[in-house]
């Protein structure tokens, strides 16, 4: 099943539940229906047509409870039929009653039975939904009536009031079951990559590794087979990393995985054991970053140069660190660099972490290799800020 199924699911046995409980409803109010217009039978005008109307409310709870049963059969369709079917019962207690009791504001012959349709509107389309029906209705009730009362605006105060505040539950309930469990799928990845991890690191990475380092001490063919084992060696770990971490937000991404992505034979990434989920700008331009450096280290100490990538994270940003051990960068260099018009290591590299609000500081000394460190604070409100790439290299 997949994520978005799952989450369909769990805002579907919301609604499940909560038409289940509007079939009980139905059938009490249909109940209190019968038992109000049997005692006052005699009173109306046609009292035939008054059991008429009641048998009919009887058939139609029965039937549209049947068809609300199934999902499936739930849409608009069925929805507009149950609240037409209930105003035009509604109407029919003018008809059956005397003009005296229609202007001493009794009862209509349908009773609280006319609130269930406009709760199922509200299950189905949320607030508007629910209140939308339920000035539907109560606009056929006003308008048959000669005298408007105080009670008649209560009864209309309410039908509406429930309107909205069913309409606000049900959408609600729908949300929080929708994110429940998309966080149980976030959950369940996240230990099936740690299982996952344990199984291949104990069987297929530690031999991978082992032909490659045999490969390159014997030479010739081995090492061409050493070398593709390297390289799959570390597909795979990006592939543990990143193929079963949870789908970010929409508008994020995850760090983790971006920067794991860099890795290769001679790119060892190190980052924390769980997705750093952060706005998608703000994660293309650290990646820019690191790629910028790496690109200097194919550039300046060779391609087959091992280089060391390290992303820790805080609570208020994240610290990306990225090492060689190649020649190390000569006092004045980068100076030169950018007087001569080669701006790479000041566009690139400290113009991109300057635009995020970070610190770019560089360590190196001839001899000793290069290390670029990268403070950087998280995004304030989820928003980070991105420089139009330029091409790496000093």
């Amino acid at each position: 099943m997949t994520a978005t199924a799952r989450v369909d699911r769990a805002a579907g046995n919301v609604d499940n539940q909560l038409f289940r409980a509007l079939a009980v409803l139905r059938l009490v109010t249909l109940v209190f229906a019968v038992g109000i217009n049997a005692v006052r039978i005699d009173d109306f005008d046609r009292p035939a047509g008054a059991v008429g109307v009641i048998a009919t409310m009887a058939a139609w709870s029965a039937l549209v409870t049947w068809l609300y049963a199934v999902p499936a059969r739930r849409g608009p369709l069925l929805l507009g039929a149950d609240l037409l079917v209930t105003l035009a019962l509604l109407r029919t207690t003018p008809f059956v009653a005397t003009d005296a009791m229609m202007a001493e504001h009794v009862s209509t012959l349908t009773s609280y039975w006319v609130c269930v349709p406009v709760l199922a509107w509200a299950v189905w389309w949320g607030i508007r939904g629910g209140v939308a029906a339920a000035v539907v209705v109560s606009v056929a009730d006003v308008t048959m009536r000669p005298v408007v009362t105080a009670s008649t605006i209560g009864n209309v105060f309410l039908l509406v009031l429930a309107g909205l505040t069913v309409g606000y539950v049900a959408t609600t309930l729908r949300t929080s079951a929708q994110r429940r469990a998309d966080a149980e799928r976030r959950v369940a990845a996240v230990r099936e990559r740690e299982r996952l991890a344990r199984a291949v690191h104990d069987g297929v990475l530690q031999v991978l590794g082992l032909m490659q380092r045999r490969g390159a001490e014997h030479g010739g063919d081995l090492a061409d087979l050493g070398r593709l084992a390297g390289e799959q060696e570390s597909a795979l770990r990006g592939l543990i990393q990143t193929s079963v971490d949870p789908a970010p937000v929409r508008g994020q991404l995850d760090l983790v995985a971006a920067l794991a992505s860099l890795g290769t034979p001679m790119v060892t990434v190190a980052t924390p054991g769980g997705p750093v989920a952060l706005p998608a700008d703000f994660v293309e331009t650290v990646v820019a970053v690191v790629r910028a450096c790496l690109a200097n280290v194919e550039t300046h100490v060779g391609p087959d140069a091992p280089a060391w990538v390290l992303l820790e994270g805080a609570s208020d940003g994240v610290t990306v660190s990225v090492r060689d051990e190649g020649p190390g960068i000569a006092d004045g260099r980068l100076d030169a660099a950018a007087a001569s018009g080669r701006m790479g290591v000041a566009r690139s590299i400290r113009g991109r972490v300057a635009d995020l609000g970070g610190r770019a500081d560089l360590r190196t000394s001839p001899g000793q290799g290069t290390e670029w460190e990268f403070t950087i604070p998280l995004p304030r409100g989820g928003r980070g800020r991105r420089r139009t790439d330029e091409r790496a290299g000093d």
